[in-house]
């Protein structure tokens, strides 16, 4: 095959490929506040949430983040959005891993305070982005039931989006859910016994 008769064929795909994407385009009309969850053992869901985090303040959106869980230590994350105090109201909730921590009713009580924190940002309508990070551990441990947490999302203002971060989604949130990313472990440096580095682990 000659090289125009390469250039033809991938313009000849590539028009039809235009032609689907825009027809899909057209159809997606709607505009309402998504719930996406992000889950699986593979590394990078806290960071995707923060990444939607970050694009919303390129957008002028105002933000909310409540993290479970976390706690013990202070992430990168954390050092850098409390420098925008206007734009991201930030809460660590959590008390350090659940192995660390070894407290049963000391795991539940924090999630219930965390919750309380949640249910404020959720009824505020004039917070756009709301980041839930490693709910998904919260609610598969059942230090919080998961029925409570999705109604009170679903009362949420309209145009307010929620991300949910963390391995072990229940069903009932992914079915819930309008987005659902499941990242998955293929390698991790950690078997490799290296220690968590900052900026990319915390």
């Amino acid at each position: 095959m000659t090289d125009t008769e390469k250039s033809l064929r991938h313009e000849k795909r590539m028009k039809r490929h235009k032609e689907v994407v825009d027809a899909k385009t057209q159809k997606a009309d709607q505009d309402k506040g998504l719930l996406l969850v992000i889950t699986g053992n593979g590394k990078g869901k806290s960071s995707s949430g923060f990444g939607m985090i970050a694009r919303a303040l390129g957008h002028e959106m105002k933000t909310g983040v409540v993290q479970f869980i976390k706690g013990a230590f202070s992430t990168g994350e954390e050092s850098f959005f409390r420098r925008f105090p206007n734009e991201v109201e930030y809460h660590v909730m959590g008390d350090g891993f659940t192995w660390d921590t070894q407290n049963l009713a000391q795991d539940i009580a924090s999630a219930e305070a965390g919750w309380e924190v949640c249910k404020r940002l959720l009824s505020d309508p004039s917070i756009d982005v709301v980041l839930l990070d490693e709910l998904n551990i919260v609610l598969k441990m059942k230090y919080l039931n998961a029925e409570t947490v999705l109604a009170d999302i679903a009362a949420r203002p309209v145009m307010q989006h929620v991300i949910i971060t963390g391995r072990g989604a229940p069903e009932l949130v992914i079915e819930a859910a309008d987005t659902v990313s499941r990242i998955e472990d293929v390698k991790h440096a950690f078997r490799a016994g290296i220690r968590a580095q900052k900026g990319i682990e915390l």
